[in-house]
């Protein structure tokens, strides 16, 4: 009926008309038909709130505070809760902002897989395994479109790298391709039903795929039969001809030449000229009309209906407060020196004076990593939600200890409009120290130790930032930035029982210290209330109960993407790793991470009492009871593994690794929360064939605690 609708009206419209509709018309808004009541699409970055607002053709802000926005935990903290229920929560919120907010579209989710730490948008990606990626972001683009708004996933497809991103050619095995890199897309377009998909920057097998045949029609379009807008990403495009006989609808990017976009002026006059046919044009018209009928922005009496959504509400932000305290992940937590008990929870009781250590515990980071950056209502730093929680009676502290030393995004207000130059991206090396910013740092590092000996409590907070965790750039290597880890040891000298707390959107190496640090608590950009999550974390008010959604690997070198396969080449890029990305291959060839996929701890302890498979509705069912004091979340993790776990040796010849399998690979999940004593049955729904290999329960990939009973 949409789509019938959605022809007759296409039919009404003149060529000029259809052009306006299939191109940027201002540089986050294609044009109206007004004489026929069509509006403008609008669109808006994305995954972690609605972004602020610009000029229709030049990169200058010109909202005020009333632009202001929830800022949501970023796609890999919500990844660390492995919790459905808030995937929906926080898609529901971003949909309902956009939606108050005049939005049509929101460039949200990013779902590329984290093929190597290194990628400077890892950020904005949930996982390495596809299967999680899959299931979480499926549930938050539901929560997203109940708001009249399309959610648009993205980048379609292999877009797991910045350096020269608008030109590098991905050469993959297509059962890699299809076993690693589409999966998630797949349940997106086709359970999700996400009403838009956004093409990504890369070439693959030689085409880009903003125009590519293979992905575009080959696969979306007759494969999965997907009939919503392909929107460009922005600069994707690059031929007029290529453009229009794929299958994408909208091209757009960060230019205010809007006339002479490929899929403007240069495409009118190709079907003028017979170059093109028409035909190619209305078909895509006619898809934008049935995405904009789908939210009732056109069709009479419908229109009346859509809903108008609302932004900063008290419960958008319970909602952020709530992801971020899942999010959270308890790295490591061994007793204290000459204590019984491990050093976390702080007792909040006998606290005194506490000392933070480290820029990131005072740094805000809403306002930076690209077109993620977000112009947020409030954020709470790690040390403002110490202060807020502990108030009066305890002494709160600060020392910066190190200093990051560059530029604030603030200070790059038109980066984007030059987004497309040399290639879209490169690399990132660390600064090498001169002898005046050695001597800064060495000063600093002077005072926060000695600062430190007169705490009996002290907290380091540290990590990345978004002058390494960025759009258009790739880091060189996961070393700390800064000099952190040198201050980290010196602190660890005086200090033996300090907290380490590392924020951050990709792993970092921590081998100079991890060995001597007894707790160490990892929390991915957290959003607004990211601070006080901490806070409650630390102190015990909340039992940390995140988990890992990648491996984090003891050095990038250990990483398939870079010890078998190649990362950040210029040209080409060739993916030899095939399917063992991430802990897929750590465990099939026995490289040790330094904390493994699925990883993290609890204040309590769980005992796995029962897990059976329901072959009928290839079902899950386990047991578990919290034999801890505290109540607590679990998280139950489903593998499919090989019946001979043997270690394999890596092969020599890449060609080997097609013929071999996985030992391991995520099959199922679920959360759930328990009292002190409580037990509880959870029912876990399974991906794929179960006829293969056996099942095992566990708290982590290497933690399975239960083979399951069960199986034929």
């Amino acid at each position: 009926m949409e789509n019938q609708h959605a022809k007759a009206l296409t039919a009404m419209l003149t060529l000029d008309e259809k052009i306006g509709m299939i191109h940027g018309a201002h540089l986050f808004a294609t044009k109206g038909v007004e004489r026929l009541g069509i509006s403008p699409l609008v669109m808006s970055d994305g995954p972690m709130g609605v972004r602020q607002e610009f000029e229709p053709d030049h990169w200058k802000a010109v909202g005020g505070p009333e632009d202001s926005v929830t800022y949501l935990p970023c796609n890999s903290a919500l990844a660390a809760t492995w919790n459905r229920d808030l995937a929906f929560a926080v898609g529901s919120v971003l949909g309902a902002e956009a939606r108050a907010r005049g939005k049509d579209i929101i460039l949200a989710p990013g779902i590329n897989i984290k093929r190597s730490p290194l990628c400077g948008r890892n950020f904005e990606y949930f996982s390495e395994d596809p299967y999680l990626t899959g299931e979480l972001a499926v549930c938050y683009i539901q929560g997203v479109q109940q708001w009249d708004v399309a959610a648009c996933v993205k980048h379609f497809a292999a877009n797991n790298q910045e350096t020269q991103r608008l030109w590098v050619d991905v050469e993959i095995d297509e059962a890699a391709l299809r076993e690693i890199y589409l999966p998630a897309f797949y349940e997106c377009l086709t359970r999700g039903k996400s009403l838009s998909v956004m093409g990504a920057y890369n070439k693959l097998y030689g085409e880009h795929c903003c125009q590519s045949q293979h992905l575009l029609h080959d696969i979306l379009r007759g494969e999965w039969s997907y009939d919503g807008v392909v929107v460009s990403d922005w600069g994707g495009v690059h031929d007029t001809k290529l453009a229009a006989e794929s299958e994408l609808d909208i091209e757009m990017s960060v230019t205010d030449n809007f006339d002479e976009y490929y899929m403007a002026e240069p495409l009118k006059k190709a079907v003028e000229q017979g170059i093109i046919p028409e035909s190619r044009i209305d078909e895509k018209v006619t898809r934008i009309l049935t995405l904009m009928m789908r939210l009732h922005m056109i069709g009479g009496k419908e229109q009346t209906a859509r809903k108008s959504g609302v932004y900063n509400a008290p419960k958008h932000r319970q909602t952020a407060l709530d992801t971020a305290r899942e999010s959270i992940v308890l790295l490591k937590n061994d007793k204290g020196k000459n204590k019984d008990k491990p050093i976390l929870p702080l007792d909040e009781k006998s606290l005194k004076k506490v000392l933070l250590v480290g820029e990131n515990a005072q740094r805000l980071h809403a306002d930076g990593g690209g077109s993620a950056e977000i112009k947020a209502l409030y954020e709470i730093s790690t040390l403002m939600g110490l202060k807020m929680l502990l108030g009066g009676n305890v002494k709160v502290d600060f020392v910066k200890g190190y200093q990051s030393g560059t530029k604030s995004a603030k200070d790059s207000v038109n980066w984007q409009e030059k987004s497309l130059e040399d290639g879209g991206g490169h690399g990132s090396k660390q600064q090498d120290e001169n002898q005046q910013l050695a001597k800064e740092r060495a000063a600093l590092r002077k005072e926060a130790v000695e600062m430190a000996k007169a705490y009996e409590t002290v907290i380091y907070v540290g990590g990345l930032n978004h002058d390494y965790d960025s759009e258009g750039l790739d880091r060189s290597d996961m070393v700390l930035p800064y000099g952190q880890d040198l201050l980290i040891q010196e602190l660890l000298e005086v200090k033996p029982d300090l907290v380490v707390v590392l924020i951050g959107g990709s792993p970092v190496e921590m081998g100079a210290w991890i060995d001597r640090a007894r707790a160490v608590v990892w929390s991915y950009y957290a959003g607004m209330e990211g601070g006080t999550a901490l806070a409650e974390v630390l102190l015990g008010r909340v039992n940390p109960s995140g988990r890992l959604p990648e491996t984090f690997y003891k050095s990038h070198k250990d990483c398939s993407a870079h010890c078998i396969g190649e990362f950040a080449e210029e040209k080409k890029v060739c993916y030899k790793e095939g399917i063992f990305v991430g802990y897929r291959f750590n465990e099939t060839f026995g490289v040790e991470p330094a904390f493994c996929f699925g990883h993290g701890l609890s204040y309590t302890s769980f005992e796995y009492e029962s897990a059976v498979y329901e072959a009928a509705d290839s079902f899950v069912t386990c047991t578990v009871t919290n034999t801890g004091e505290r109540a607590g979340a679990e998280t139950v993790q489903v593998y499919r593994m090989a019946a001979d776990q043997e270690i394999l040796p890596i092969p020599e010849e890449t060609a080997a690794l097609q013929k071999l399998r996985p030992v391991k690979e995520l099959a199922g999940f679920g959360k759930i929360f328990l009292n002190p004593g409580e037990t509880g049955q959870i029912k876990i729904a399974l991906k794929g064939r179960t006829d293969t290999g056996v099942l095992g329960v566990g708290s982590s990939v290497k933690s399975i605690r239960r083979m399951i009973s069960g199986q034929n």
